[in-house]
């Protein structure tokens, strides 16, 4: 009986330091969580949209090799927005090099009364864009690949018509060639004057 007790107390005194490790071990584990929770909230400089994603085929020796196509517009809701198309072997890696393809080739949009400055009218391959300014109130009148395209330019009032082709990609690049025609209102031609004359005044 002599012996038991002791032995009790050798068992009792390994099990705790054990316990206390599997709760130091919950308490980092909790730490790391909470890093990587901090990590997932940054807030991203640019909003990403996926518009089309289509399965595409390549006719090799052993038969057809499918692959994806992503097309993808990135914006900062402040005036800058890109368009990017890629490939790869599953969706998520097309759309990653989409995105990087679409940060590459940013433009500035000029904004005026969160309206664009003057209409613009571009034809890219069949699609035909066409893009006019509007009132305060108005909202985006555009649809499909047009609206997700200056969803994230910041622009709050526009009106638009997408004539010609239906394909989604020459609809998307008509629609960034014609934001990039856009010219700031205080370069327009005669803009100057009227603004000295208003100063003489």
């Amino acid at each position: 009986m002599a012996d038991a007790k002791p032995a009790a107390a050798a068992s009792a005194a390994n099990t705790t330091p054990r316990q206390g490790g599997r709760q130091d071990r919950r308490q980092r584990g909790g730490r790391r969580d909470d890093r990587r929770n901090q990590r997932d909230e940054a807030p991203k400089e640019f909003e990403e949209v996926v518009i089309n994603i289509d399965r595409v085929a390549r006719v090799v020796k052993g038969g057809r090799r499918f692959r994806f196509k992503a097309l993808v517009v990135v914006g900062n809701h402040k005036g800058k927005v890109g368009v990017g198309v890629s490939k790869g072997q599953d969706v998520q890696t097309a759309i990653s090099k989409a995105t990087d393809v679409a940060k590459k080739n940013l433009i500035t949009v000029p904004i005026t009364n969160e309206t664009i400055p003057h209409d613009a009218e571009v034809k890219v391959s069949g699609a035909q864009v066409l893009i006019k300014p509007a009132a305060p109130g108005t909202g985006i009148i555009a649809g499909g690949v047009v609206r997700q395209v200056i969803g994230v330019t910041g622009i709050r009032n526009m009106l638009s018509k997408s004539l010609g082709s239906t394909n989604k990609v020459n609809i998307a690049y008509a629609t960034i060639d014609a934001l990039k025609t856009m010219v700031p209102r205080e370069q327009w031609i005669g803009a100057e004057k009227k603004a000295a004359k208003k100063e003489a005044k």
